[in-house]
């Protein structure tokens, strides 16, 4: 029995980390489809699996790194046509982000609910803005040594690469801790006010980035109203949403980023995407936060109540009339 046990339990593990394999390397052939060239260089506007990578490492612990290594060195692989030094070394730096923004996490007690204040701005500065300096950064040293990015070069595309990285940590990381709390929808859900600011969010996001007017912008009101709502349920899906259709619109040059330079672009959507990531994020975790005060302060106002009622003085019926008139009259 104990060996059938140690047995089943590998077999899950192994399974686990052929998942975390593939899913990293799928997600980066996605973020390969819509590629932008900086400098010579091949970047992304968000590169997801730095995201999976961080989640995993969140749900698993440092034992997860093996696979999200796996990944990263047959994304590197498929990238380059083969699997030369430099390329392992960038596949060194994209397994060392993740790990050390986990370790970071950790160390300031992140709480993968996402339901603090706290835990949104641990995971936007030291998951995000903080672990991926060290892929871009080796990344582009890397490309530097090598000869394959010229110095005058450089910070464009550290800084590219640190954007996209990012991106993929802010957007994907929380949909995907959403995610591991799903559970089957009941008839109480509200699906039609769902689906609704679903049919919504594509509207308006079609509209904002494809449009011949600036108006981005739109997208705002929709991602507060889904923070709200239905917190980050409902503005991770969102975000990525609008990332991902800002990206496409990007990259294929309509709506307000006709007529701009590829810097130009990438500096527009890094901002935009940066900004969506943050106001659904940081939103989602304050009115979580809050909610979850609320429900407290209403659980202690109620125990508060029943502990005041049990200690209450019972009146003292020894002594008392044994009527409404007073005891009987005697009978002589």
């Amino acid at each position: 029995m104990i060996r059938s046990e140690e047995t089943r339990r590998r077999a899950v593990s192994v399974l686990w980390m052929l998942g975390i394999t593939g899913a990293y390397y799928a997600a980066g052939r996605i973020g390969l489809l819509r590629p932008v060239s900086v400098e010579g260089s091949v970047v992304t506007p968000l590169w997801p699996p730095t995201g999976i990578a961080l989640a995993a490492l969140l749900w698993l612990g440092l034992r997860a790194w093996p696979a999200i290594a796996a990944g990263a060195l047959l994304s590197v692989a498929t990238l380059s046509g083969s699997l030369a030094p430099p390329g392992a070394a960038i596949a060194l730096g994209n397994t060392l982000a993740p790990v050390c923004a986990c370790l970071a996490l950790r160390a300031v007690g992140f709480r993968q609910e996402l339901d603090r204040l706290r835990d949104g701005v641990a995971l936007v500065f030291l998951g995000a803005m903080g672990g991926m300096l060290i892929s871009s950064a080796v990344g582009a040293v890397t490309l530097l040594l090598t000869g394959d990015l010229d110095r005058s070069h450089f910070w464009p595309v550290w800084s590219a690469w640190w954007a996209g990285d990012a991106m993929g940590v802010l957007t994907v990381t929380p949909l995907l801790l959403v995610l591991r709390r799903a559970r089957w929808p009941r008839l109480g859900d509200r699906w039609l006010e769902a689906s609704a600011l679903a049919v919504v969010a594509t509207g308006i996001t079609l509209l904002a980035t494809r449009g011949t007017l600036s108006m981005l912008y739109l997208v705002f009101p929709v991602l507060v109203c889904a923070a709200l709502r239905f917190q980050l349920a409902g503005s991770a899906p969102c975000a990525l949403l609008m990332s991902v259709m800002a990206i496409v619109a990007g990259a294929d040059g309509v709506g307000p980023f006709a007529g701009h330079s590829v810097l130009e672009v990438m500096l527009n959507l890094s901002v935009l995407n940066g900004c969506i990531a943050l106001t659904g994020l940081l939103l989602a975790a304050v009115t979580t936060e809050q909610h979850n005060i609320r429900r407290e302060t209403e659980l202690a106002c109620e125990e508060l109540a029943a502990l005041v009622e049990e200690l209450a003085p019972r009146p003292d019926t020894r002594g008392l009339p044994d009527g409404p008139e007073g005891p009987p009259p005697a009978r002589g």
